[in-house]
This record gives structure tokens, C-alpha cells and sequence, in this order.
């Protein structure tokens, strides 16, 4: 079965400043996105499709695309602001991309076999690659519902020491599958317990290993689709009223399509550390997390001969 890697890759990062998906974090000048490919290889899968801004597409060749093209077969997908359904147009002023599904409905024509999605700037350990190829090994896409998978990682092991952190904590049922996703917008840790605020004054306490997701899916093609028609719901209903800032998210389309029961998630629970550079503060830990990974053997110092 062919499998893709789909990494979005579009963004700029506000709160980091700067185009952090290319910054150094290993040995030999690897980045987070190398060190996701390759554990995406050993999983069997076989094509990579970066999203990204065609502004960027030469440096992301430099840096990545050209040195991992030998190894699995590359595409680039460009997600722009007038990538639209016929019959829409870009809102006057709009600069801001249309978010993460939008990422997806760019990747029409490029996707045509199940694929894994990951961002860019988020290391996410082997195990994630491993359950969703296994995940999509072992599943029947031909029923009504569509199937997805989510990598789901536990609150404990997604925290940065730098600040508050966004997490979407999951409801899941007795059989493995999402019920809900909580968005909790501001989560760290207040007298060493995982709180979360909705004031900035009070604090509400979290378990240690509820499971969060880190916009790490797994998904059939045929959702390109599908995502087609929330888009246009999306620009019909939506943008009107926030027409600059408004955004389409990959786990709102989720949430909307488990609720209308379109769709089942299998969680797939990996006890593996999440790291990303959430902020500059946090690129320090994350080198040292993957030096630390190199030398324990679970990485080779080199990693495209």
C-alpha cells in the first residue's frame, strides 16, 4: 500500500519569530523535519507531500527537499489565499491563510492514497508513524463512515517550561475511539500540578496522562473531498463576519464531522515525548532531547547518507 506524509508546512511562526521548520536542532544541521521523514520511512512510507508557501519552495528544496528526494519520492503543494471553490474570491485586505484544512484541500490532485498528517515544526517520536501505518494496514476505508486515526500523546509528556501551551484534550470512549476534542487554550504548570485558566486568574487541574491531541492524523484521500464541502460552508457562513482573520481548522472539521457522525477516530496512544519549538526559549531542550535521542542509538548522527 502506498502511504503519504503530508506536512504542513505553510505557516510562519508568530510567537517563535521566524521560519522555525528549517531551524538546526540536530547533528550535521538536521531539523525537525528531517528526523520526522526518516521515522516516516522506517514506517513504510513511501511519498512526502510538503505544504508550503511558493515563496518559500526554494529554500525548502535547499535545505530538505532535495536531500530527502533521494530516499522517497517528494511533491511540493503551494497553499495560498486564492486557492478557493469556484465562485469564491479572496476577501478584500485578507493576507492570513485560510488554516490547517484549507492545507488539505490544497493537496487535491497531489493525494490519492491514505496519508498522515503532521506539522512541520513538532517532533513527534517514532511511535506516531508506526501506529498509523499499522492503523492504515489494517483498515477498511470502503465503509459508509469515514475512518481517520489520531496520534494522541499524553498531557505529561506535551508541556514546555517557557510558557502556556495550547492543547486539544480528548474524550475518548471504551473502544478507543474520540467522543470530543476540549480546545484548552492556556495550559502549564502552577505549583507543579497541569493546570489550565480561561481568565488568567483561576485555575482548574488536569490529569497527568490525559490524552491531548498534537494535529497528528491519519486520513483515506477520499476526505479531500469531503473537506471541499465544509470549506464552502466555511466561506459561505463564517468568513462574512470575519472576513481578514477567520480560519478553517483541521480539528473543528473533525469535531464537526464526528458530531454530524460522518466519520469514527481510532486514538492511537503513543507514550513517546512530544518537543516543538512553541517558543525561542524551548529550542535549547529540543536540541538537547535530540542529541540525547542520536546518542541512545535511536537516531544515526547522519541521517541521508
Amino acid at each position: 500500500m502506498d502511504k503519504t506524509l503530508v506536512i504542513l508546512a505553510a505557516g510562519m511562526g508568530s510567537r517563535y519569530g521566524g521560519l522555525k521548520q528549517i531551524d538546526p536542532v540536530g547533528p550535521n544541521n538536521a531539523i525537525i523535519i528531517d528526523y520526522s521523514i526518516y521515522d516516516a520511512i522506517k514506517c513504510g512510507f513511501n511519498k512526502v507531500v510538503f505544504i508550503i508557501k511558493k515563496e518559500n519552495e526554494q529554500i525548502f528544496r535547499e535545505v530538505i527537499g532535495d536531500k530527502v528526494s533521494k530516499h522517497v519520492k517528494v511533491e511540493y503543494v503551494y497553499q495560498s489565499t486564492d486557492m478557493l471553490p469556484e465562485g469564491f474570491n479572496v476577501p478584500e485586505d485578507r493576507v492570513k491563510p485560510w488554516g490547517t484544512a484549507h492545507a488539505i484541500y490544497c493537496c487535491k490532485g497531489a493525494v490519492n492514497e491514505p496519508f498522515m498528517v503532521i506539522n512541520s515544526d513538532d517532533f513527534y517520536g517514532r511511535g506516531a508513524y508506526e501506529n498509523i501505518s499499522k492503523w492504515m494496514d489494517r483498515t477498511d476505508f470502503s465503509s459508509d463512515a469515514y475512518k481517520f486515526a489520531m496520534s494522541a500523546y499524553f498531557l505529561k509528556n506535551t508541556l514546555t517550561e517557557n510558557g502556556t501551551v495550547s492543547r486539544g484534550v480528548c474524550d475518548v470512549n471504551e473502544k478507543g475511539q474520540l467522543n470530543d476534542v476540549v480546545e484548552r487554550t492556556k495550559i502549564m504548570r502552577v505549583n507543579g500540578k497541569i493546570s489550565f485558566t480561561e481568565d488568567e486568574e483561576n485555575w482548574t487541574e488536569l490529569p497527568e496522562d490525559c490524552v491531548c491531541s498534537m494535529n497528528c492524523w491519519g486520513f483515506p484521500a477520499e476526505i479531500i473531498d469531503e473537506i471541499e464541502k465544509y470549506f464552502i460552508d466555511f466561506l459561505k457562513n463564517e468568513v462574512p463576519a470575519n472576513p481578514l482573520k477567520s480560519e478553517f481548522y483541521l480539528p473543528f472539521l473533525v469535531r464537526d464531522m464526528l458530531s454530524e457522525k460522518k466519520c469514527t477516530v481510532d486514538v492511537l496512544e503513543t507514550k513517546d515525548k512530544w518537543f516543538g519549538v512553541t517558543y525561542k526559549e524551548d529550542k535549547p531542550d529540543v536540541v538537547k532531547s535530540v542529541q540525547a535521542l542520536v546518542d541512545s542509538g535511536a537516531y544515526p548522527e547522519e541521517l541521508w547518507k
